[in-house]
């Protein structure tokens, strides 16, 4: 038996899976804020819960808004900055009494969607996570490259694209600099974006039920959104010319992003032609990320 944790911004999600990937438990909690010692303990008791309900033992994956620097062994780059610089798999490794996985939360989207899911056979699949942070990560042919800095598919923390006047300097990002993609396309960046055109103080599922309904302001945010979403994967394109990029987070609930989002990339991409990249939706939803951490264990493996 595998399991796998997705440590979110605000939940923890835990799923058990059998050697052929059919889920045998899953189950999810609040995320404890600013507390390590007590996400440590939430972690550990998810597991256990899993455990006791399918009766055995089982591997350990831990997908994270962040990455372990190869070089200390301590989490860097974790927009759940309680992770920062903790030894984070060592001490859940010492917690749990077995060898733990640790991978960035968008790398465990994109290994679960290039395994069976919406990237299955694409020779390049690139995976976005829209939440409380922005993730990508890459796969090449159904493996995962992370990079020799752990950094591969970090484009959340480049900076926006072919900016408009109104948008530098930009917000200050946790990662210390101001106006990276993140702090536009992220749940937070888009309610910020929304009250400071004046729509007031409202959720992106608010936000997106009032587009829909034909607030001015509403559609207005979710055209920024979307234009800005279009600029920042063009440069991806542009880049790595991947076959598909998968999306998943809160924000990829959106549907009208499959639609609007490639009819504006063509205006950034640098081809004459309209760009051949398909942009899907995870399909395993918001279970891709928490299964693609369970399988950073081969099928088979022991506890």
């Amino acid at each position: 038996m595998r399991i796998g944790i997705d440590l979110g911004g605000t939940k923890i999600a835990g799923i058990a899976l059998g050697d052929d990937g059919e889920s045998l438990w899953s189950e999810r909690v609040a995320s404890p804020s600013g507390d390590y010692a007590r996400l440590v303990e939430a972690i550990a008791g998810l597991i256990a819960r899993a455990e006791q309900a399918v009766g055995r033992r089982g591997s350990v994956g831990i997908g994270i808004p962040g990455a372990v620097d190869p070089t200390t062994g301590l989490v860097k780059n974790a927009n759940t900055t309680v992770l920062i610089g903790k030894p984070f798999d060592r001490d859940m490794a010492a917690r749990l009494g077995r060898p733990v996985r640790l991978a960035n939360d968008a790398n465990c989207l994109v290994q679960s969607e290039a395994s069976d899911g919406a990237a299955a056979g694409a020779g390049l699949a690139f995976g976005v996570i829209l939440g409380t942070g922005v993730g990508g990560g890459l796969a090449f042919h159904g493996r995962l490259r992370e990079g020799p800095n752990a950094i591969a598919g970090e484009w959340g923390h480049n900076p926006l694209p072919w900016p408009a006047a109104g948008e530098l300097p930009g917000d200050p990002c946790y990662c210390g600099k101001r106006g990276c993609i993140e702090t536009f396309l992220s749940g937070p960046g888009l309610a910020r974006d929304y009250a400071a055109a004046g729509g007031g103080v409202c959720t992106p599922p608010e936000i997106v039920a009032a587009a829909a309904s034909g607030e001015a302001a509403a559609e207005a945010a979710l055209a920024r959104y979307e234009d800005r979403l279009a600029r920042a994967l063009a440069s991806v394109i542009n880049i790595l010319d991947p076959d598909v990029i998968v999306l998943a987070g809160g924000l990829s609930q959106i549907p009208r992003l499959y639609e609007r989002v490639p009819l504006l990339w063509r205006r950034y991409v640098f081809s004459p032609q309209p760009p051949r990249t398909r942009l899907v939706p995870a399909l395993h939803g918001d279970a891709s990320g928490v299964r693609g951490a369970a399988w950073l264990w081969p099928a088979g493996t022991r506890a």
